[in-house]
């Protein structure tokens, strides 16, 4: 079996190539190499090894890039501190992961399932379950807005998300309501605001209206199968959660 090793910290790649040569198996390592840019100029020049050992973070970046540059189709394990829950979408499209630091048995039953799959995955299917990880990834981990910088008579004035109360629409307008009840307009569409902020803690009942966690203060059972949310503080304008989104509010609310 051939394998590559990218891995920057050369003690961690030095303990990796002892741990395979402690699992009984015809292991080669190719090569190991420290970075993005000499990884993508190792594969576009090499053929492809059987398995590749990879760290998420390098010196240089995310190892991610490499897939931007080059076609990766071999299996991949990753190597990786990151806690188990971060990495979840690694579990599902990739071979495994390794939590650091690695561990001979842990080494050894991610083998058994490379060997396990190895006459089942195609390289296409591999090269797609990489770009799946990677579009997973970005999506869970991309960064959302903190705060808005507001006008205030001949004054701007930043506001912190976590200050925000609701968002809602009036006359094409948006505006922007404080847990202390301020009322701001914002130069955004309800559309733009709801991929700026983090959908953790906030959430798009209706066309009108986007409501903070934090701000909800009862919710009712509305007639057509409809729910009534009060606000704190509370909306001049009734806030219905919408009978299509009212099962996705209620797993927001719960999750």
């Amino acid at each position: 079996m051939n394998v590559l090793i990218i891995e920057d910290e050369q003690h961690a790649a030095q303990r990796l190539i002892n741990l395979l040569s402690e699992t009984g198996r015809d292991i080669k390592v190719l090569d190991t190499l420290d970075s993005i840019e000499s990884s993508i100029k190792w594969l576009q020049e090499n053929s492809n090894p059987d398995l590749i050992f990879l760290d998420i973070q390098l010196a240089d970046g995310l190892s991610f890039a490499i897939f931007d540059q080059v076609e990766v189709k071999s299996p991949v394990i990753f190597a990786t501190a990151y806690d188990e829950y971060a990495i979840k979408s690694f579990e599902l499209n990739s071979i495994d992961y390794l939590l650091k630091p690695i561990k001979l048995e842990r080494l050894q039953a991610s083998l058994d399932k490379f060997e396990k799959l190895r006459p089942t995955s195609t390289p296409d299917q591999i090269s797609q379950q990489l770009q799946n990880m990677i579009l997973d990834y970005h999506e869970k981990n991309k960064s959302y807005r903190s705060r808005f910088l507001v006008n205030k008579a001949d004054s701007m004035i930043p506001i912190s998300a976590e200050d925000i109360a609701y968002l809602y629409t009036e006359d094409k307008v948006v505006f922007l309501i404080t847990r202390d009840n301020r009322r701001y307009m914002l130069n955004y569409s309800l559309d733009q605001l709801e991929k700026q902020l983090n959908p953790v803690n906030f959430f798009r009942v209706n066309r009108q209206f986007i409501v903070a966690m934090r701000s909800i203060h009862k919710i009712h059972n509305y007639f057509n199968y409809k729910l009534k949310v009060e606000l704190n503080p509370a909306s001049e304008q009734e806030v219905i959660v919408s009978r299509q989104k009212v099962a996705e509010f209620k797993e927001w609310l719960d999750h």
